[in-house]
């Protein structure tokens, strides 16, 4: 076992140029996929749908950005979403609500929590900012 892991460890040391070309094309597949319609229509992209898209396994892709970059899939997304939040709350009359449901989120709560914990204050508040 402790073989298999050094093995499945190694593996993201000695393809770091093809590594690299991974995190681009999952950058890019997550801004193609915040801009289309499709986060209204299928929600927040899981794990398994990016790795699928990528044509690798979920979990390898999350393991593969963790190396490279510090951060899961889910933190990639949960920045982009709020990257995309905190510009909607600046240029926009959008309600919270509304935002939160056009972003893909099922509960405005967990929008809400969610951009309390990654910012540090309210929608609200931060909206309130400018």
């Amino acid at each position: 076992l402790k073989y298999s892991k050094r093995f499945y460890d190694r593996q993201f040391l000695t393809r770091s140029n093809r590594n690299k070309d991974f995190v681009i094309q999952f950058d890019q597949y997550l801004t193609n996929y915040l801009n289309s319609d499709q986060l209204i229509t299928k929600g927040i992209p899981t794990t398994k749908e990016c790795g699928e898209e990528l044509n690798i396994s979920g979990h390898y892709l999350s393991d593969l950005l963790k190396i490279e970059t510090g951060k899961t899939i889910k933190e990639h997304i949960h920045l982009k979403l709020i990257n995309k939040a905190k510009y909607k709350l600046l240029n926009s009359n959008i309600s919270i609500k509304s935002l939160s449901y056009n972003l893909g989120f099922d509960y405005p709560q967990y929008f809400s929590r969610l951009f309390k914990n990654k910012t540090g204050m309210s929608p609200s508040t931060y909206r309130n900012l400018n």
